[in-house]
């Protein structure tokens, strides 16, 4: 994968997630390469059903804008349990 698609993905990923949801995809993608478990491809289906979730989240107003997921993101840095010893 080029190197601007891992940014654009990695940009995707901070809007559209919670900071403890990137914390916890973290920790799975850091245990996976541990393993050097492949990844599986989603199906269309599953593919299909995702967005139909994401869609339904928005009309139900279940969703923060980008500068709110900042915001969240900056407060747990802050919190001690990031700080680097």
């Amino acid at each position: 994968m080029s190197k601007e698609s891992l940014e654009h993905l990695r940009d995707y990923i901070q809007m559209t997630l919670s900071p403890s949801d990137i914390f916890w995809l973290t920790g799975e993608l850091i245990t996976r390469s541990r393993k050097q478990e492949q990844f599986s491809p989603y199906t269309i289906e599953e593919l299909q059903n995702r967005v139909a979730d994401g869609e339904r989240q928005i009309s139900e107003g279940r969703f923060k804008t980008a500068e709110e997921s900042l915001e969240e993101l900056e407060s747990l840095l802050e919190c001690s349990v990031w700080t680097h010893k």
